[in-house]
């Protein structure tokens, strides 16, 4: 699970404010901490379906979020993505 401290080091990152966790680049950074912590829980841990599971819903539910993004602005997509360190 991600830490509150955690949490508030992604949304830094991405926007000005840090307290800020319900717009859509927050959401988005928060999301892509969980997915890289799962995603080292499942280099140790090979057979926890479950967590795959939620890995696989949470890349889903934050490439919805970033297709929402790109649809809104996509000067803002970019810069989210190249800030994430994700592919487009």
């Amino acid at each position: 699970m991600i830490t509150s401290e955690q949490k508030v080091a992604a949304v830094k990152k991405v926007t000005a404010k840090s307290k800020d966790s319900g717009g859509e680049s927050a959401q988005a950074a928060i999301m892509t901490e969980r997915i890289k912590q799962l995603t080292e829980h499942l280099k140790d841990n090979q057979h926890d379906y479950m967590a795959r599971r939620g890995l696989l819903q949470l890349v889903g539910k934050r490439r919805r979020l970033l297709r929402y993004v790109a649809r809104k602005d996509s000067a803002d997509y970019l810069r989210l993505i190249k800030e994430l360190g994700i592919r487009r």
